[in-house]
């Protein structure tokens, strides 16, 4: 029920994702009883293909995030995470309010322990066609050196299980290559980094290794940085298109390939859309949701932790 486009979009986007599920995978809509079967007939599905919970409430992209959580709870969001702390569901995705979702994925599902902070993720493409991840790109403005550490650590995680990269090389995004560039916590960091033996870390990577073959693998940073770094690839894609420029790799960079931002270092499999979440955003979305369930990444992040 959450999105500028809920809840059409997102129905529209679940039935073309089910085409391309297993039959082992089932999808389960959660919202408007009455709404989501009026909206099947309409497009002539059959609703028993989906498991579907009714509410009765919605947060609103404007709601505040922690009070709409706690008084609204038979709303999509806080039934879904209800769902995924009891097992219902393995992953739970949703393009609603970010904040609500953070805080159901904080207080619900609650952090791994041993994770300093949660982070989300995006991913970044190069000229090659190659996929690399970056985190994080939003919750955590200002992060200390050793959740940057830890950073490298949970990306490696997901570059291995999720995008299938054996040994993940690390950079820390930075202002130079120099160990002695950057804040003093980025220099923390990359004492960190180096030192580690759980990551495989190359050094500093700066602005215009992004996108080209001098890409790390797993990019770190803080979510001040990431978040711009996101959204100056999203409007790239956004120009490229307005002016009619046709390339694979600019199409890359369009949000809807990818649908959603995965939530690393907390107890369950959780995928944060876009507000703006179309069909095939949509799509993608669940898609994603599905690779990170069959990937059982965050048992693997409570294990790498706890090791």
């Amino acid at each position: 029920m959450g999105g500028d486009y809920a809840p059409d979009a997102v129905i529209e986007g679940a039935v073309d994702a089910f085409s391309q599920l297993s039959s082992e995978d089932q999808l389960v809509l959660i919202g408007d009883n009455r709404v989501i079967r009026d909206k099947l007939a309409s497009m002539e599905v059959e609703p028993s293909l989906f498991e579907i919970v009714p509410t009765t409430q919605v947060i609103e992209m404007s709601d505040h995030p922690a009070k709409a959580f706690s008084q609204k709870r038979d709303s999509s969001i806080a039934v879904g995470f209800g769902m995924l702390k009891s097992g219902l569901i393995d992953g739970f995705a949703s393009a609603g309010n970010t904040g609500a979702m953070m805080v159901g994925a904080s207080y619900t599902v609650n952090v791994i322990p041993g994770v300093f902070r949660p982070a989300l993720t995006a991913f970044i493409p190069d000229v090659s066609g190659r996929t690399s991840i970056i985190l994080d790109v939003g919750i955590n403005p200002d992060a200390k050196p050793d959740v940057l550490l830890q950073y490298g650590i949970l990306g490696s995680v997901y570059a291995k299980y999720v995008l299938g990269i054996e040994n993940p090389v690390v950079g820390l995004l930075n202002i130079g290559k120099e160990e002695s560039k950057g804040s003093s916590a980025v220099k923390a960091a990359y004492e960190l980094l180096r030192e580690s033996p759980e990551v495989n870390f190359k050094g500093n990577i700066e602005g215009h290794d992004l996108f080209t073959g001098e890409m790390t693998d797993v990019i770190v940073c803080d979510g001040f940085v990431g978040n711009i770094v996101l959204k100056m690839a999203e409007k790239i894609y956004l120009i490229t298109k307005a002016k009619g420029i046709k390339d694979i790799f600019f199409d890359r960079m369009n949000f809807e390939v990818f649908g959603g931002t995965p939530v690393v270092g907390i107890n369950a499999n959780v995928v944060v859309g876009h507000g703006i979440s179309n069909r095939k955003a949509i799509t993608s979305m669940v898609l994603q949701t599905r690779d990170v369930v069959h990937a059982d990444l965050a048992r693997k992040i409570k294990e790498a932790v706890g090791a």
